[in-house]
């Protein structure tokens, strides 16, 4: 079982940072590429490139009253959440559907269902 995820390219692991502007202010963010990967296939759905999604993420995170003092943890959460809802069948994995297009009230509530039946 571990040589299916220790096989895997070295290059997938490799970490490598991304500056954008937030609100004028330079930030950085440090990920493993393969979390990159995910995060530029998220943004191309939406027809965004990684820094605009990354100032969307982080704007609407704010206005919902987040405090995130990690981001690329927040950022990871993401991705693992864009993949496991695509294994739903909640996220369709044909990637020219736009995730603004979808219904996320009903997604997230069946999401909450499902890890609320995992956790408690």
């Amino acid at each position: 079982m571990c040589r299916l995820f220790i096989g895997a390219d070295p290059q997938l692991w490799a970490s490598s940072t991304k500056s954008w502007r937030i609100e004028g202010m330079v930030t950085s963010v440090r990920l493993e590429n393969y979390f990159w990967s995910i995060l530029k296939e998220i943004a191309a759905r939406d027809q965004m490139n990684i820094p605009q999604l990354l100032n969307k993420l982080y704007h609407e995170s704010v206005n919902e009253g987040h405090d995130i003092h990690n981001y690329s943890s927040f950022l990871r959460v993401c991705c693992s959440r864009y993949l496991a809802l695509q294994l739903t069948s909640e996220i369709p994995r044909n990637p020219t559907t736009a995730l603004c297009e979808l219904p996320v009230e009903e997604i997230l509530q069946n999401e909450a269902q499902r890890l609320h039946s995992v956790i408690f």
